[in-house]
């Protein structure tokens, strides 16, 4: 499990900002095309609305992408028609920064729309380029240099196809994560009609076991009890004889019950049919911690003696539980210590250590772990603790009480 952080990466706290408001980004963009000329705007009248109308294409570019890529094609043919000359000083339509709108709409496009639609959009900014090179540079000064002009209009020529590629790329991206999530929705689908399917048989299959279980055990119980009941003063040897056989049969229905349940679990806690583990094998569970490298130790307090095996087994499983915790959470070179304390009215368990990350673990064992020991242990009317140590390190502490009645469900 990935540690929880207290503080949010400010760079991907930026990317939730524009993914849920993708508007602030083209703003920004908008902004950032105004006022990368300033200067220009004071020479041409014209160059102002013209800049807005490139702002305005950006900010609106993801409703009406191909539109706004028309109208910012349209008013570059019209810079490069009124162009003439090297210098753009005079010209009424002075090409100025906010010209890149018309790669930021290309790339949209491009993102956004079939090929089919892109593609000319593409041919349309390419020749653009290469015209405006060419009004920038007329023949005489091409026939002076053809080589080093050849590699300029290359270069103008493949900035529109890098826009486009750009674009392309993402559609693709976008397809492909679109259809990895319907293939997961799907097969989540599928697993959860599959789950159904299957949970419907298995109840069928344990309404089967139950009926052959407990039904005819039951029928049996039932008839040697009202034969022996109506024995009972005639015949008292038959009636001892049918109590045992009432018992016989009990005990009988409680082993074939107990067998159907352990059927019943699967994977980890799939039992081997031996009796369920109780305090006597707590020294096994912190050897096993031992060879799995925890150093663990074990000590037994107060004057032990047989406690009901039901609360034997909520304490293993409470101990298992924070051994458990201690191997995953508390570090390298981290030690425990196991003890078991036998009071007057009460059983008492406690599992500390010294290891680090306790605010992490605090949190981890606030959630599933500590919540099903308390269900454990108020089955019996226990209390359990969890938390960081005054000293440093963790502790867990349950107590139940030896004359504890269950007041719910199986431990």
């Amino acid at each position: 499990m990935r540690p929880v952080l207290d503080y949010a990466d400010p760079v991907e706290a930026v990317y939730q900002r524009l993914r849920a408001n993708p508007w602030l980004a083209d703003v920004a963009m908008a902004v950032l095309l105004l006022a990368g000329t300033p200067g220009s705007y004071t020479r041409q009248l014209l160059v102002v609305p013209v800049a807005m109308v490139f702002a305005v294409a950006v900010v609106m570019r993801r409703r009406f992408p191909v539109a706004g890529l028309a109208i910012t094609v349209a008013i570059g043919i019209a810079q490069v028609i009124v162009t003439s000359g090297p210098v753009f000083t005079n010209s009424p339509l002075q090409p100025t920064l906010a010209d890149a709108a018309i790669l930021i709409l290309l790339y949209t496009v491009a993102a956004s729309r079939p090929r089919q639609v892109s593609l000319p959009g593409l041919a349309a900014c390419v020749v653009l380029f290469v015209t405006f090179i060419v009004r920038l540079n007329p023949g005489p000064a091409l026939s002076r240099r053809p080589l080093e002009f050849i590699a300029v209009y290359a270069t103008y020529a493949l900035i529109p196809v890098c826009a486009w590629v750009l674009g392309d790329s993402m559609a693709h991206r976008r397809a492909y994560l679109a259809a990895l999530e319907e293939r997961a929705v799907r097969a989540e689908a599928e697993r959860d009609a599959h789950a159904q399917v299957a949970a419907a048989a298995e109840r069928a299959r344990i309404a089967r076991e139950l009926h052959d279980v407990i039904a005819h055990n039951l029928s049996v119980m039932v008839a040697q009890a009202d034969g022996g009941r109506y024995a009972f003063d005639a015949e008292p040897g038959r009636s001892r004889q049918a109590l045992a056989e009432i018992g016989h049969t009990g005990r009988q229905a409680l082993s074939e019950m107990s067998h159907l349940l352990g059927v019943l679990k699967t994977g980890a806690e799939r039992p081997t049919f031996a009796p369920a583990p109780g305090l006597a094998e707590i020294a096994r569970l912190v050897a096993q911690a031992g060879e799995a490298g925890t150093r663990v130790s074990y000590a037994i307090e107060g004057d032990p003696r047989p406690v009901p095996a039901s609360l034997g087994l909520a304490l293993y499983r409470i101990v298992q539980e924070a051994l458990t915790n201690v191997r995953k959470h508390a570090g390298p070179g981290a030690t425990a210590a196991v003890t078991l304390h036998y009071g007057p009215a009460e059983a008492r368990v406690r599992v500390a250590d010294d290891g680090a990350g306790m605010s992490v673990r605090s949190h981890q064992t606030a959630g599933h772990g500590l919540a099903g020991m308390r269900d454990r242990v108020g089955l019996y009317g226990g209390t359990v603790a969890a938390g960081p140590r005054a000293g440093g390190g963790f502790e867990v502490t349950a107590r139940l009480p030896l004359t504890a009645v269950v007041t719910g469900g199986a431990a």
